[in-house]
């Protein structure tokens, strides 16, 4: 959530060679629609589901960076499959990042208000620990974060 996941992988993609996938650009691509009116059309279950099948599809591809939802890896079957085919960075900041970081619009539906925001950060910490790697985010810059996951990876 907000921690620059996006950019981070983008950075790593471009350093190792490897293709770049955004999870919630690509649901959005097959749903035809943003995530938002996914989750006010649909609901909170339906995205899931097609969160996990979008992201196993994904998972099968080798050489594939994908920077997921904040809400991704707290499913422990993502987790599960995220953990056994590919490696996981936990990209970690600290709430007032978040908050500053992420626009109160409306575009990230589980995030709308500082309060749900605040409660769903501590939420999804305990689901962040069972990364493979843990990395302090907040004063760290995308190249930095992008090297220590290519030397994590062996990539160097």
């Amino acid at each position: 959530m907000a921690a620059g996941k996006t950019t981070v992988a983008s950075t790593l993609g471009n350093r190792l060679g490897w293709t770049v996938v955004d999870l919630d650009a690509r649901i959005e691509l097959q749903e035809q629609q943003s995530i938002s009116e996914i989750f006010a059309t649909h609901g909170e279950r339906h995205f899931r589901a097609v969160e996990k099948r979008a992201l196993t599809e994904l998972l099968a591809h080798r050489h594939t960076v994908i920077a997921t939802g904040g809400g991704t890896f707290v499913s422990i079957e993502n987790r599960e499959l995220i953990n056994n085919d590919g490696c996981s960075a936990w990209l970690d900041v600290s709430l007032n990042t978040v908050i500053e970081r992420l626009p109160l619009d409306g575009t990230r539906p589980l995030a709308a208000e500082r309060d749900s925001m605040a409660i769903l950060y501590a939420a999804r910490r305990s689901a962040y620990k069972h990364a493979h790697l843990h990395l302090k985010a907040d004063r760290a810059t995308t190249d930095e974060l992008a090297s220590q996951i290519v030397i994590y990876l062996g990539e160097d």
